[in-house]
């Protein structure tokens, strides 16, 4: 095996523990080997035997395609596969915490994001609203077997789910943020609630007027954090410094939300698929493409937050004016 190819699954596998664990401790206790063998290994002095790479990639979820660099015009993607996928919102939050973990250890660690029509992070401050985003994805594009005759009704959040939530918050909230938003923002999700409503699908139906009244708290608090340029929790006060929260709003159609990660140590990509899942990648010219998109879309955006309040209030009164004409909409309905 090459040096470079050796050096590359060692700095992957680093990556992966994230200094949860000694190097050398992490690969003994994978391979059986001794720490003598495994430094010996990760200066280069031996090389690991192809059943080592293979058992390492294995059970560290690392592509070997990714290790070899086959074609400039080929990228590795890593993703959660569908058939292995657990819905329950626990599981869901979880893997987001351990990605967003992740690029905060990063050095410097910066994000760029473009939303499409559902601002994951924010979400999180009405942990209700992802539910019902979670949900609607698994029955009515997936058709997860156990959802296929079951109405959505409200469930208690529980304090593990609340918690967890709440930690990606925290972590987000640190992480420098520049966002860029267009014009369909959130009006997919009202009309994935009008849907619902007048498909029969809500247990409720008054569960429908809940749900669109937590998207009008979700515009106040996130008006609020523009505002200012600063991100924090529902319900606390802003920082009085960090937590830069720079928002863009673009009058073009953003094809899809793409989060863009930047530090010292190197850049990524999370890319949504199917609709809530993703698809996550660090080559190098993918994601430098990538990023000069993303700088291309920044200039030919407004920026709303801390300045433009004309066009900052213009756009959220027009996102207000669609949640209160879905709720009238909604509460005629139920007077019939």
């Amino acid at each position: 095996m090459s040096t470079d190819i050796q050096e590359k699954l060692i700095d992957a596998i680093k990556d992966k523990i994230q200094g949860e664990d000694s190097l050398g401790k992490a690969l003994a206790d994978v391979l059986n080997l001794s720490l003598d063998a495994v430094y010996r290994r990760c200066r280069g002095e031996t090389a690991f035997t192809i059943f080592e790479v293979r058992k390492l990639c294995s059970h560290y979820g690392i592509s070997f395609d990714a290790l070899m660099d086959v074609r400039s015009d080929h990228v590795v993607f890593s993703y959660n596969s569908l058939s292995e996928y657990d819905f329950s919102l626990d599981r869901y939050l979880e893997s987001i915490l351990e990605g967003v973990k992740a690029v905060k250890n990063l050095p410097g660690a910066t994000l760029t994001l473009t939303v499409k029509d559902t601002p994951l992070f924010q979400f999180l401050n009405f942990p209700h609203l992802l539910r019902f985003k979670l949900y609607f994805w698994a029955k009515s594009f997936l058709n997860v077997e156990e959802y296929k005759n079951a109405q959505f009704g409200y469930e208690k959040i529980s304090e593990k789910t609340f918690q967890t939530g709440k930690e990606i918050l925290q972590v987000y909230n640190m992480i420098p943020s520049k966002e860029i938003y267009d014009f369909d923002f959130l009006r997919g999700f009202i009309r994935q609630i009008q849907y619902y409503f007048d498909a029969y699908l809500f247990k409720d139906p008054n569960y429908a007027l809940k749900l669109l009244n937590e998207m009008q708290e979700l515009l106040n608090h996130m008006k609020a954090q523009i505002s200012i340029g600063k991100k924090f929790m529902y319900g606390t006060h802003p920082p009085a410094s960090g937590n830069e929260y720079e928002v863009y709003l673009n009058q073009t159609i953003i094809t899809d939300s793409t989060y863009c990660f930047h530090s010292e140590a190197g850049s990524g990509l999370y890319l949504t698929h199917n609709m809530m899942n993703f698809l996550h990648t660090k080559d190098l010219n993918y994601v430098g493409e990538s990023e000069q998109i993303l700088h291309k879309l920044l200039e030919n955006s407004s920026l709303i937050s801390k300045v433009n309040e004309k066009e900052r209030n213009a756009f959220f009164y027009k996102l207000e004016r669609s949640i209160q004409l879905c709720k009238q909409k909604i509460e005629a309905e139920l007077t019939i």
